[in-house]
């Protein structure tokens, strides 16, 4: 056909009123424009059939449209289209894929059987069962997207409230060694800040009167016995003052009374208690003139140069966590002020109403500024996995007794694989086994992936089943 006959027949359509749709039909199936003019050839491809853009099984001898009013795609002699289409074995339910039919038909809802190729799901093709094939239009017309698997370091920060408290290593509680009568308190008020040795209270104890007797009596008795030619007794007379001395350190009698003792010989009616550490006194147990025993607790002191603050974390956080994890920690308090700290202690149990593990963090206090019972803000920067093999999240279907994804093994074809997980941040999670880096997997539209796959993985346990049924006997 020459020239001058493609355009008086294209003339003649449009004057004949056929224009638009059959004017394009036949341009597109004779190579018409831009195209045809630089390089047209008498030897052209005849159009065999015309194919549903949304269900290349669905065709039609002539150009036609479909339900939403897309024009079918011609085929030309010579594409790849036109490729030995494979045997179909069968024609399965789209909603029951256990119901068959040798034949084309539909459901009681109307919807087309679903064809079963001979490729499909055939036991010695090497693929996976659940492997699904989908043709390139539908997968851009479902939206598939994918993500390559990659090599990364996670790295997470762990946020949470967090309490102050105090130091359990530096709590002390002062209770008598003996019985008596408080005489005088040095300190008597809570909240207030003492040094170390500092002198809390004057107790009188008859026990520690007697005890003081009888150091003065061993005293005594060395001096005496100084001068004796016999080993024994200066030996003896030594021993016990030695005995004497060490009854008044276990009922805490203060190193200078002793040698005030030993230097006045003279019995001290009133002995100090002393402050083990420099604290702060945040509980009083008695009063002056008030009889006290060893159960009394006379004060509770803290030393708040250290502090541990108490933050709860949730279950799938521990994971991430490990002692000596730095910590920065914020308090409403005193703004824009950050305090560094490290995690001290994860508990090895869970909060029953909560449901979250608590972590002991611990901060140095030296300007006394950290006061218990305050609320902070802390951020707990947890340890990095190193060189981890990472998906994004949402490429995982998570159907509660495993997790799955699937793997792009070519145009079209994605493999259901089970995958083991490992800790998540920022949108990616760590793949233990099932992926390596470098596959692509499918991050959107999985779940039509999914549920063709599973209709797949029946069909192809049907299929092993029914020629197991043929080989028997």
């Amino acid at each position: 056909m020459t020239r001058q006959t493609v355009v008086g027949v294209l003339m003649a359509l449009v004057l004949g009123g056929g224009g638009g749709y059959w004017l394009a039909t036949y341009m597109a199936s004779r190579g018409a424009g831009p195209a045809a003019d630089a390089g047209m050839s008498d030897a052209e491809p005849a159009v065999l059939f015309y194919r549903n853009p949304m269900n290349p099984a669905i065709t039609s001898p002539v150009p036609a449209q479909d339900e939403m009013g897309m024009d079918y795609i011609p085929v030309y002699a010579g594409q790849q289209e036109l490729k030995k289409q494979p045997e179909v074995l069968f024609y399965r339910n789209p909603m029951n894929p256990a119901i068959t039919s040798p034949v084309p038909a539909q459901d009681e809802m109307g919807m087309d059987y679903i064809p079963v190729y001979a490729e499909d799901g055939q036991a010695g093709n090497g693929e996976p069962a659940g492997t699904v094939r989908i043709d390139p239009v539908t997968v851009q017309n479902i939206g598939v997207r994918t993500a390559v698997a990659e090599r990364q370091t996670l790295s997470r920060d762990i946020r949470s409230v967090g309490r102050v408290d105090f130091d359990e290593e530096r709590l002390s509680r002062l209770h008598p060694k003996t019985e008596g009568w408080i005489e005088e308190l040095y300190i008597d008020k809570t909240g207030e800040q003492i040094g170390k040795d500092a002198i809390l209270l004057n107790i009188y104890s008859p026990q520690l009167v007697t005890s003081q007797q009888e150091y003065l009596l061993a005293l005594n008795s060395v001096d005496a016995l100084r001068e004796s030619s016999y080993e024994e007794i200066r030996q003896g007379a030594k021993d016990l003052v030695s005995s004497a001395r060490e009854r008044l350190e276990l009922l805490d009698v203060p190193e200078h009374q002793i040698r005030e003792l030993e230097q006045s010989r003279k019995i001290k009616k009133y002995l100090h208690i002393h402050s083990p550490f420099d604290g702060v006194i945040i509980h009083i147990g008695a009063r002056e003139g008030q009889y006290v025993t060893p159960t009394t607790e006379l004060y509770k002191i803290a030393d708040l140069s250290k502090v541990w603050v108490f933050a709860d974390v949730y279950e799938n956080e521990v994971s991430w966590i490990q002692a000596g994890d730095p910590v920065d920690m914020k308090l409403a308090a005193m703004p824009g002020k950050v305090f560094t700290g490290r995690v001290g202690y994860i508990y090895p149990y869970a909060e029953e109403k909560t449901r979250t593990i608590k972590v002991r963090l611990e901060f140095d206090n030296p300007d006394m500024l950290l006061k218990p019972d305050m609320f902070a803000d802390v951020t707990i920067h947890a340890q990095r996995m190193v060189d981890a093999t990472v998906i994004p999240a949402e490429a995982v279907v998570r159907s509660g007794e495993r997790e799955q994804v699937f793997v792009v093994r070519g145009p079209g074809k994605f493999e259901p694989r089970t995958v083991k997980l490992g800790v998540s941040s920022k949108g990616m999670v760590q793949v233990l086994e099932g992926v390596t880096a470098g596959e692509t997997v499918v991050t959107s539209s999985q779940f039509l992936i999914d549920s063709e796959s599973k209709l797949r993985e029946a069909t192809a346990k049907m299929l092993e089943t029914m020629s197991r049924e043929k080989g028997a006997p």
